[in-house]
């Protein structure tokens, strides 16, 4: 992965979602380490965390999410043929409409899909 695509899709979440004071935790790789990606992550006030050498747990989550992507999608489906545009299309469906709206997450309190606990925790904070 080339720390361009990681520095463009930062800015995406960060346009629809906003990032000033957002902890991103990421592994070690080099385009996270890059003196250009954390240039961009001090222009929107983000904080890096890392993982320690050799301690993928500190990254259990998201370890998680692709896991689960995997399970749920990906291997049910025959990839290796279709254009990579076809493939991100359904990375996003799956992800924008099902998993942060839909699936239930046992995570979060009362099951609550992400984009429900957001709004749910913005309404308490309001």
């Amino acid at each position: 992965m080339k720390k361009e695509l990681c520095i463009r899709a930062f800015r995406s979440a960060c346009q629809a979602q906003g990032a000033y004071g957002m902890i991103l935790h990421s592994d070690r790789g080099s385009q996270f380490t890059s003196a250009a990606f954390r240039k961009v992550l001090v222009q929107y006030g983000a904080v890096q965390s890392m993982s320690g050498t050799g301690r993928c747990y500190d990254n259990a989550r998201m370890e998680s999410f692709f896991a689960t992507l995997k399970k749920e999608k990906l291997y049910r489906i025959r990839t290796e043929r279709m254009p990579m545009a076809q493939v991100k299309s359904i990375v996003f469906r799956y992800i924008m409409t099902y998993y942060n709206r839909q699936r239930i997450y046992t995570a979060n309190p009362d099951g609550l899909p992400p984009a429900m606990y957001r709004q749910a925790a913005r309404g308490l904070a309001a």
